[in-house]
């Protein structure tokens, strides 16, 4: 080994330090899990405690392996402001707030129209503040006065790029990311970010993520024991980062990936950014690739939808496993067509923001608070929205009968199907392969589903492991020899394994059903 490479992995729950060697195979990795620092009964990043713990990790691997490089990938939907002292100046605050309708209301009096910013910017309207420009500006009115003071705002990955180098840039994945503070038809800071007077604050040019920010500064290059000359990377966000690895395996276009996680994100790489009139008000984005190029993009919470069912569900049987698959079952519940399961947990986020969480059973709806997703899962709860005020004890016939647990964790695996579905069309399906790759790959269930309702598309299961570390260690390694991304794809395989489909002529009218009930139940 000539040298190996140094990952720092933000997830919104889990953070990691990975090493890779010069072939791009990991050889280390740590892990952790930070609670949210509490400022103002915000929740917030506890930034401070996650570089003391990247600092710990990276002094630990410079003593066993040759580290010649830093990258960094983070999770979207952050940017964090900067004072004099080089530090955070303004808490960073989860986006994952939500500030109410009059907030939202607010945002696009001063700024735009939803739809107007949308076909500049790429970005659809979110709730909570999943569009970053609502997070600065929710900042600057609830912290008035330290915003004033500020320095410089950076997106998250170029934040941690600058704490480790002392220098500040910007590349094209995070500021393309639904932020709207990119103005994707001019290529230059958009509206929004002049008005909101962070345009000045970010730092100008667009890099790519594999240029190279700097050298590791001193005062870090003795707290963690790496080579002053270590080379630290521009950063890449998360989801851009996972689609490196078929870029350099299949090339720029021609397939569509289905990154599943907490955050499904479905990615197609397209010749030309622009919205079909009928897209604006649409839950449909584009991203910038690495390469500077247009990412048509549908996303929706698909794992924490998952989780926060399945959780439930646990709970009221005493159950811990997750049913496979059951072909039976599956045709009984779509010939049925009498329980459904519908988003969305956290609202405003997905493919259908008008929807609310519930379950619909024999024509009744029953509403799944979405406050609850504050308490502890023992506190989780259905109630009767039209007969009741979060009662917790009226539950569907569904739930009360013992012998239904495998058929609602089914419908639940359906409820993301369709999501997914509606996603991808979204995205731009067309004859594109579907490469699903991520938490929803071992769910033998959910990709016989899924590649069943696309007659007219192939679908892969990919084998990659942690596909976003390892795009992070491609920009370091591109940034190290000055060779392109397609000459990487000799350091790796990929097995894309086609995914079977069955026939299930009952699934389109399940899906108009299930259509159909998204638009119920908007209060």
């Amino acid at each position: 080994m000539e040298y190996a490479i140094a990952v720092i992995d933000i997830g919104m729950t889990n953070k990691k330090v990975a090493i890779y060697d010069d072939s791009l195979r990991q050889l280390d990795a740590k892990y952790r899990v930070f609670e949210p620092k509490m400022v103002s009964g915000l929740s917030c990043h506890d930034l401070e405690a996650m570089e003391e713990w990247f600092i710990a990790e990276l002094a630990a691997f410079a003593g066993k392996y040759p580290v010649r490089a830093l990258a960094v990938t983070a999770h979207g939907a952050t940017f964090v402001c900067v004072g004099a002292d080089g530090k955070p100046a303004v808490p960073c605050v989860y986006y994952t707030h939500e500030p109410g309708e009059d907030f939202h209301r607010r945002f696009y009096e001063r700024f735009g129209k939803p739809e107007a910013l949308q076909s500049r910017t790429g970005t659809p309207a979110f709730k909570a503040m999943i569009n970053p420009a609502k997070g600065l500006f929710f900042s600057q009115e609830k912290f008035g006065d330290e915003f004033k003071k500020l320095t410089a705002v950076l997106p998250y990955p170029q934040y941690w790029s600058y704490r480790f180098t002392g220098k500040m840039g910007i590349e094209s994945t995070y500021m393309g990311n639904h932020t709207y503070l990119w103005d994707q038809v001019d290529n230059t800071f958009s509206t929004v970010a002049r008005d909101l007077g962070v345009a000045a604050l970010i730092p100008g040019a667009l890099h790519k993520s594999w240029d190279v920010l700097g050298t590791i500064s001193g005062e870090f290059a003795a707290k963690t024991g790496l080579p002053k000359e270590t080379i630290v990377t521009m950063g890449i966000h998360d989801s851009n980062a996972a689609l490196l690895p078929h870029f350099a395996r299949k090339g720029e276009r021609g397939f569509i990936l289905n990154s599943t996680g907490t955050w499904c994100v479905i990615m197609n790489p397209v010749a030309q950014y622009g919205f079909a009139p009928d897209e604006l008000g649409k839950v449909v984005l584009f991203n910038i690739s690495a390469f500077g190029t247009p990412i048509k993009t549908a996303i929706f919470l698909g794992g924490l939808e998952f989780e926060t069912w399945s959780a439930l569900f646990m709970k009221r049987y005493g159950r811990a496993d997750v049913p496979g698959w059951d072909e039976a079952l599956y045709r009984s519940i779509l010939k049925e067509k009498r329980l459904f399961l519908l988003p969305e947990l956290t609202p405003g986020s997905g493919q259908f923001p008008l929807s609310r969480a519930r379950i619909v059973e024999d024509g009744k709806s029953y509403y799944f608070d979405a406050r609850d997703l504050e308490l502890s899962i023992s506190d989780y709860g259905i109630s009767d929205h039209e007969n009741s005020d979060h009662i917790k004890s009226d539950y569907p016939k569904s739930v009360y009968n013992g012998s239904d647990y495998e058929r609602l964790i089914a419908t639940l695996r359906l409820s993301l199907v369709m999501q997914t579905l509606t996603a991808l069309e979204r995205a731009g399906i067309e004859s594109s392969d579907v490469y699903t790759e991520g938490g929803f790959r071992k769910d033998e269930s959910y990709n016989h589903l899924l590649a069943s309702a696309l007659p007219d598309n192939r679908v892969f299961l990919t084998d990659i492991n942690e596909a976003t570390a390892l795009g992070a260690a491609m920009t370091a390694k591109i940034a190290l020899g000055g060779k392109s991304l397609k000459d990487l794809a000799a350091d790796f395989e990929i097995d894309y394994r086609e995914q079977e489909k069955g026939s299930f002529p009952e699934m389109e009218a399940y899906r108009e059903a299930w259509l159909a009930e998204t638009g119920k139940g908007i209060v």
